[in-house]
């Protein structure tokens, strides 16, 4: 078999277009393969695909292509250009590369593949191409699943923050809960955010949002009570995040014990942070014996403890009254408690009570955000944080859009 033949198989070329010459340079490690076309009256236009006389050729130009075995394959054409009535002079499709791209299809698609398992700069290394190549195969591949999604409103969905990187720089991460995958993100913590996520629906589809799982942000509070049709009655408070406030504030209750502990030279509560934070079932067991006999005294820090945790168990309460009347005893033990960090979530609780209490209509958490979460923040250190908010948008729908990536 010629070596035209050969390229023109393995390149997937039909007519009008075939494999002129092949020029191996062996130093380099290099094959070139140079495409042309046979002389035909019309081209489709590349916008209406209505059939346009010739009007020139572009200068030539390259795409890479999968390797031929240590060689690195560069494929060569001059691109026609036509005329089109309703669109005017346009460039027309290759059969072998998307618009705008220097890889063919079969290189975007392994490419896509090794950005799957790695982040940016070592997929760049591997495929032997810049670190800005490889983020635009990442860019178009993020567009194009985005095209082909499926419009579909979500019937419980999540609200939560994240950090681009130190400091105070965040973005807002809306979620489908039942497909687990994320909807958009956008720039900030405001309000605003949340309307950039949700403007793709119209009113009458926000009426089909059944739930939405957040945290207390105020923003996020309000921008849903406006947006979403009975939107107050829609809004369910995640219990992780209340979870996450009674943690905060054991934490705070430990801090200062056990600075007064040590300054009596007792250093019982030193080396504990982290016990205080498991929930009672999940005790390393080698800390066990040890925490154990730390709950049984009368430290401050173990009374925190006990509330924070006999607080998990209003999500248990079968329906909404009960969990409401398990919420007064609780409530009422928090706030006589005489620990300030702990009163002060009792009455950030109170205040937001009827987002709370919602969880009994809607049983929902925001748990798939938070396992979204986990990859978002290995995504960021693999990436060392982002500078920019695109490039962050970019790898977070890459990998949690829940995308058919692949050209």
């Amino acid at each position: 078999m010629r070596d035209t033949e050969l390229y023109q198989r393995i390149l997937g070329l039909e007519s009008p277009w075939k494999v002129a010459r092949v020029e191996l340079d062996v130093k380099e490690t290099r094959v070139d393969v140079y495409a042309e076309h046979s002389k035909r009256k019309t081209w489709p236009c590349p916008e209406c695909e209505a059939p346009c006389g010739l009007h020139d050729h572009d200068e030539e130009r390259t795409w890479r292509h999968l390797d031929s075995c240590q060689f690195k394959t560069i494929l060569h054409a001059r691109v026609p250009r036509i005329r089109c009535d309703a669109h005017g002079v346009l460039q027309v499709r290759v059969p072998w590369a998307e618009p705008r791209s220097r890889f063919t299809l079969l290189f975007e698609r392994f490419a896509i593949d090794v950005l799957w398992e790695t982040d940016i700069l070592g997929a760049a290394r591997i495929l032997d191409i810049s670190w800005d190549e490889a983020h635009g195969i990442m860019d178009r591949a993020v567009v194009r699943g985005l095209r082909r999604r499926k419009h579909k409103v979500p019937e419980h969905m999540g609200l939560d923050e994240k950090a681009l990187a130190k400091g105070q720089r965040y973005a807002t991460i809306a979620c489908d809960l039942d497909n687990g995958h994320v909807i958009d993100v956008a720039p900030e913590r405001t309000g605003e955010s949340v309307v950039h996520c949700l403007e793709r629906f119209s009113t009458e589809e926000l009426a089909e949002i059944q739930a939405v799982a957040m945290d207390m942000w105020q923003p996020f509070v309000n921008a849903v009570t406006v947006l979403v049709p009975q939107g107050a009655t829609k809004i369910v408070f995640d219990r992780y995040h209340i979870v996450a406030h009674m943690n905060e504030a054991v934490d705070q209750v430990r801090r200062r014990e056990n600075r007064e502990l040590r300054a009596m030279g007792d250093d019982r509560l030193v080396g504990s942070k982290h016990w205080w934070l498991y929930g009672a079932e999940r005790v390393p067991e080698q800390h066990f014996d040890d925490f154990f006999a730390l709950r049984q005294g009368t430290l401050r820090t173990a009374r925190a403890w006990a509330i924070k945790e006999t607080l998990r168990s209003l999500w248990d309460q079968p329906t909404r009254e009960e969990g409401d009347a398990w919420y007064k005893k609780w409530h009422l033990w928090a706030t006589h408690s005489r620990l300030a960090p702990v009163k002060k979530v009792a009455a950030m609780i109170r205040r937001h009570l009827t987002g709370v209490l919602s969880y009994f209509t809607h049983r929902i958490t925001n748990s798939a955000s938070e396992a979204l979460n986990s990859t978002i923040q290995m995504i960021k250190k693999r990436a060392f944080g982002f500078r920019s908010f695109d490039n962050f948008r970019t790898a977070i729908l890459f990998r949690c859009g829940g995308l058919q990536l692949h050209p």
